[in-house]
């Protein structure tokens, strides 16, 4: 297990589509040990493999219920099927760092996905829950909480991070 760099806005990896995963062996243990313990480290409750420059179809989120418990889940290709009502909740990001807001998001997904062995799973879940799964599949498609922003906000973040990468040249 090794904690892996959680790269961060601007990078181009991130914009990127990630790729279906079509071979299930045990390459991916480690990947997903990787990341459960990055996640974890952070701290974040949900962490896309493009996160890590991975650019591959995997995220693991942490469904525990506890505090103190750490249970996470891994979703392999996963694809909202189904979708239903809306909410409005405080959202951040690993990899949008300095910003958070409201963003508009589904109340209850289905989600269909595959797990680490490769077997089709589904799942439907509702509130908070259903709102980390949106945030990290849209990162799986390139687009970052930031994307449900209003071109304001947007603007006036990605000056700051301009601002703060010249800097630092």
């Amino acid at each position: 297990m090794s904690l892996r760099p959680i790269l961060t806005f601007p990078d181009p990896v991130l914009r990127k589509k990630a790729e279906k995963v079509t071979v299930f062996d045990d390459s991916l243990s480690p990947l997903i040990t990787d990341m459960a313990a990055t996640m974890y480290d952070a701290p974040g409750i949900g962490l896309a493999a493009p996160q890590i420059g991975e650019s591959i179809q995997l995220i693991v989120v942490d469904v525990s219920k506890e505090e103190d418990e750490q249970k996470f889940t891994v979703l392999i290709n996963p694809e909202i099927t189904e979708r239903e009502g809306h909410q409005v909740d405080e959202e951040g990001c690993l990899s949008v760092i300095d910003l958070t807001a409201s963003v508009k998001r589904s109340r209850k997904i289905t989600v269909t996905y595959q797990d680490a062995s490769g077997a089709e799973q589904t799942l439907t879940t509702e509130d908070r829950f259903a709102v980390v799964l949106q945030h990290e599949i849209d990162h799986l498609h390139g687009i970052l909480f930031l994307d449900h922003l209003s071109t304001l906000k947007r603007t006036m973040y990605k000056k700051k991070i301009k601002k703060q990468l010249a800097s630092k040249k």
